[in-house]
């Protein structure tokens, strides 16, 4: 049982995750949020007009309002009266509460609770099994996230070249004939899809999680599309991965700690990647800042012959220590040499000097 639900965390992820890459180059992180929400209407309309809660017309329903969600942003988008995020922010809680009120009111007694909705039953996937000729072949919730991995993987595999050209430029895509009017409502349709055949066993939180947490995370490594596609797929696995061995090792939601594993992981590789993390960056622009210093050091003694130890201080108007500092790195380096306190550039600090220099004058 551990296992199958383990699957089902991980094949969620990886599906979340690829479809949630397209929406984060395209600024449209905001709109995973509303249409995961949102879509809780079409799924109660739905069940309004036929009472089953695994009759299909559930999941159009769903898809349908998540369209309609995308559809009302953009409208008053359009009227250039309101910026995106505060047309989301609108359109979001509106459609929502319509959800919550029918269901306060027409639909409380049957098991459609928004706690369900917002946080999942992971934990009971396993549960309601897949029947083939009598027999238990695994959760239904698995085969249906199979089924929607499969549909993520097919869209961007056969639409990849019209993704990638409306998502860096949309102008030039119209030009060419792409029509991204019909790829953007396909793709909001299948973020649609992702969040409402996610929610009985994940919860729209942790879709939201796993649709912007591992691209965010992959693109702080890389800028090439297919890297942070696979890399975005990586990262979705590990965190569900590490997430579920935490919860239950924990005895706590697992949704929940997958969600803060995502979390976690990003802010780890914002402050810690090597190649351009906070703190990577903070080192460089330290050590450019000691060179600068240094270059400054060099430039002084270059036009001072025989520099007294005792005078850089004024001269520059360095602290002593920093004046130390600064002479010790230049010894190290070999740049200067120092006979009875008169500091000169050494050929190799003669050498650096001009070369940074001239790189400096251009």
């Amino acid at each position: 049982m551990g296992i199958d639900i383990l699957l089902i965390a991980v094949v969620t992820a990886i599906s979340s995750s690829l479809i949630g890459v397209f929406l984060v180059i395209r600024r449209m992180s905001m709109m995973t949020d509303a249409i995961s929400h949102t879509v809780l209407l079409g799924i109660v309309l739905a069940f309004l007009l036929v009472p089953d809660l695994n009759s299909p017309l559930l999941i159009i329903g769903a898809v349908i309002m998540g369209l309609v969600t995308v559809f009302l942003t953009e409208s008053l988008v359009k009227t250039r009266l309101i910026k995106e995020d505060a047309a989301t922010g609108v359109v979001f809680p509106l459609l929502f509460s319509i959800a919550i009120i029918i269901i306060s009111l027409f639909i409380n007694n049957v098991h459609m609770d928004v706690d369900a909705v917002l946080l999942g039953k992971l934990e009971l996937a396993s549960i309601d099994q897949f029947i083939v000729f009598g027999m238990a072949i695994g959760p239904k919730a698995l085969y249906t996230a199979l089924f929607m991995l499969l549909i993520n993987i097919t869209f961007i595999v056969v639409f990849y070249k019209e993704l990638k050209l409306i998502s860096f430029d949309s102008a030039l895509a119209t030009t060419l004939g792409f029509m991204p009017f019909i790829i953007h409502y396909l793709l909001m349709g299948l973020v649609s899809l992702t969040a409402v055949t996610a929610f009985s066993s994940v919860g729209s939180i942790l879709v939201i999680a796993l649709m912007i947490g591992p691209p965010i995370t992959a693109m702080q490594i890389t800028k090439d599309l297919k890297q942070t596609l696979l890399l975005s797929a990586g990262i979705a696995t590990m965190n569900s991965i590490v997430g579920y061995l935490l919860a239950i090792a924990l005895n706590v939601t697992i949704a929940g700690v997958i969600a803060t594993t995502t979390l976690l992981t990003f802010l780890l590789v914002l402050f810690f990647n090597p190649k351009n993390g906070v703190i990577s960056k903070i080192i460089i622009r330290k050590k450019q800042q000691t060179d600068f210093t240094l270059l400054v050091l060099l430039i002084h003694i270059a036009n001072h012959n025989n520099t007294k130890i005792e005078s850089l201080s004024n001269d520059l108007m360095w602290s002593k220590g920093q004046v130390n500092t600064l002479l010790d790195i230049a010894i190290k380096n070999e740049y200067i040499n120092i006979v009875d306190s008169n500091i000169n550039l050494t050929r190799k600090g003669a050498v650096y000097h001009n070369k940074q220099t001239t790189f400096i004058n251009g």
